[in-house]
């Protein structure tokens, strides 16, 4: 059985080089390990069994091989770390201030040498010392998180590249670190200002109209705001609203004035965060299809690509954006259904209008349905859990995406002569397993975890954040038809 040698190099903080800060260091003991113990196995899965060892799932594995798996495991993640920070990198216009060696002091602070265990539940981090005695971590590593929180034996989870890949863009420190250029809650106007010509290839030629003159007014003024130390983006001012009125008519958009304005500009905005949000869940890998394995992603930088190449790429690409269609979709359709079918309810009609409400407090502000209960009007938790049921919400649009997925998916195979309409029962069921399991890895596991998390839950699954911009979207169309 050949061992990869990412199972004994690890990437780690180095002072000492000043150009790029880390450096790849061979570590010995998990060399020998892997290619002694590992080697033996009968196993072929090397990760499984490391894994295995580690999470001291058998009996019979000692604690000093445990944490030597462990070792182990913490070198492989160290690599899908340093490319999620890369990533992360990539994702921020040319003017950003940092770069992605300063967001690795976060999340790469593994020193490649301390031999760590987990307690009997996984919670926390235990430091062996020299005589092979445990004792609690007072310095915790990011890596030994990940292989904490990782869940190997579910049928549907990620592979371990994309779970470190997610749980590096997730890293508390590392989002308050980033939060300080504008990558978490970025106002319409940052998102309208850095707005790149990838992201404008998606809008109408109108609305590219829109951001141009937006550009040409807004950014021109940003500079200036900048030099100044003004950090964030305010709200255009009227001066700045009548200018860009005035370019608007000599491209042939008529707008008659700055409130309206101001609407198209946010309606563009919403268009450009569903686009950022999409692009920030792109993994590091995607599964085979035929044989269920992961592979690296075809479109990551430095690969030069073949025609094969190029048709997987762009069918991954019609993937993710099929089921991100069909969420939105799918969102859209089971709430409509959902207030329908509490306005036909005798016991629930005059609680129909409340439903978008609560969904805001819910999603929006993380309220639980029991202190929801008394701002709608409502008698007691059990009715607001009746009432918007995020839980069953939540099933429902599982259920429609899925469907929706398939069906666009079924369409392409026929065109691309792979299958016939209507397909062969066990292609279709093949099929049918294969993107639900997808779905799920993608959109909906973290969503179903997300609301059973309890008091302390973070809304911050690509699922709440779709819901809460068709709350968004639905808001604006409600104060569109006001006015």
């Amino acid at each position: 059985m050949v061992v990869s040698s990412r199972y004994w190099n690890i990437w780690r903080i180095s002072p000492t080089r000043e150009r790029v800060g880390y450096e790849h260091c061979l570590v010995p003991t998990a060399q020998e390990f892997a290619q002694t113990q590992i080697n033996n196995s009968q196993d072929e899965n090397i990760q499984a069994v490391l894994l295995s060892h580690f999470h001291a799932i058998r009996s019979d594995v000692d604690i000093i091989s445990r944490s030597h798996a462990g070792l182990c495991l913490r070198c492989y993640v160290s690599d899908t770390i340093l490319k999620a920070c890369q990533k992360i990198d990539t994702l921020f216009s040319g003017d950003k201030q940092f770069t992605y060696q300063d967001l690795l002091p976060f999340v790469l602070n593994d020193d490649g040498q301390t031999l760590v265990i987990l307690d009997s539940d996984r919670r926390n981090q235990l430091i062996l010392n020299d005589k092979g005695e445990a004792q609690t971590a007072a310095y915790k590593f990011f890596s030994i998180k990940i292989l904490q929180t990782f869940k190997s034996d579910f049928q549907s989870s990620m592979s371990l590249d994309n779970w470190t890949y997610l749980q590096t863009k997730q890293n508390p420190e590392l989002k308050d670190f980033l939060s300080e250029f504008g990558f978490k809650h970025l106002s319409d106007w940052a998102l309208l200002n850095r707005a790149r010509p990838k992201q404008l290839e998606r809008l109408s030629v109108r609305d590219r109209h829109f951001v141009e003159v937006f550009h040409a007014v807004y950014r021109r003024d940003r500079l200036q705001q900048r030099a100044q130390g003004t950090r964030k983006c305010p709200d255009p001012s009227s001066k700045q609203l009548q200018e860009m009125l005035i370019y608007l008519l000599e491209k042939n958009v008529p707008i008659k004035s700055p409130p309206e304005l101001m609407k198209e500009l946010k309606q563009i905005a919403i268009q450009l965060r569903q686009y950022d949000i999409w692009s920030y869940r792109e993994p590091l890998e995607i599964q085979d299809q035929d044989t269920g394995s992961y592979t690296i992603r075809p479109d990551l930088p430095n690969n030069s690509l073949n025609e094969l190449d190029v048709e997987q790429r762009e069918f991954v690409e019609l993937l993710h954006d099929s089921l991100n269609l069909a969420l939105t979709d799918a969102i859209k359709q089971e709430i409509c259904d959902r207030i329908a079918g509490l306005q036909k309810s005798k016991k629930y009609a005059i609680l129909a209008q409340e439903f978008i409400p609560g969904l805001r407090l819910y999603y929006c502000q993380g309220i639980s349905l029991k202190d929801i209960a008394p701002q709608l009007g409502m008698t007691s938790w059990d009715q607001a859990r009746r009432v918007l049921n995020p839980g069953e919400l939540l099933s429902k649009v599982r259920t429609l995406t899925v469907q929706q997925l398939l069906d666009s998916i079924l369409k392409v195979a026929e065109e691309k002569g792979l299958t016939k309409l209507p397909p062969e029962p066990n292609y279709l069921k093949t099929l049918a397993d294969q993107i639900e399991a997808f779905a799920d890895e993608e959109i909906f596991t973290e969503a179903a975890e997300e609301i059973r998390a309890g008091k302390n839950r973070s809304m911050d699954s690509f699922y709440a954040q779709q819901l809460r911009l068709y709350l968004e979207q639905h808001q604006l169309q409600n104060n569109k038809g006001v006015n």
